[in-house]
């Protein structure tokens, strides 16, 4: 009996330890692109990105400082780590494959787009390499 728990407990743990990786891949994506854009990443442009208060972004960018992604100081723009960096990377590559695979089995644009924001964090590799032979064949 343990070994059947134990055997149906992996894909929700699995589910789980992607929920918990969510605003990190989020938030690293959202700097490295806000920086692409304009330059530069600060904590407003942040909170306009994912309608939130400041106050929720100054302490969502504080635990991604000790996490070592962004480094930021006060009155000064948001910067990516090179461990945030390459996640960041590794995201929006991620991210591209979804979208581009869900377009590609005839999902409109639109909908493409939201429903790759929560697909790009639950993706598997080996999903996720069949996904990329699906777009080359």
């Amino acid at each position: 009996m343990e070994e059947k728990t134990k055997a149906r407990s992996i894909p929700f743990a699995r589910t789980r330890d992607h929920h918990a990786n969510e605003t990190a891949e989020d938030y690293v994506e959202a700097v490295a692109d806000i920086i692409a854009k304009s330059g530069e990443c600060r904590v407003l442009e942040l909170a306009r990105h994912f309608n939130v208060s400041h106050v929720t972004v100054s302490r969502i960018v504080k635990r991604l400082q000790n996490e070592r992604l962004l480094h930021s100081q006060p009155y000064r723009p948001i910067e990516l780590t090179p461990k945030g960096a390459t996640l960041a990377k590794r995201v929006r590559e991620r991210h591209q494959v979804v979208l581009d695979f869900l377009i590609a089995i005839g999902v409109d644009k639109r909908n493409a787009e939201i429903d790759s924001e929560g697909i790009e964090h639950h993706v598997g590799l080996k999903t996720l390499a069949a996904m990329k032979r699906f777009l080359k064949g």
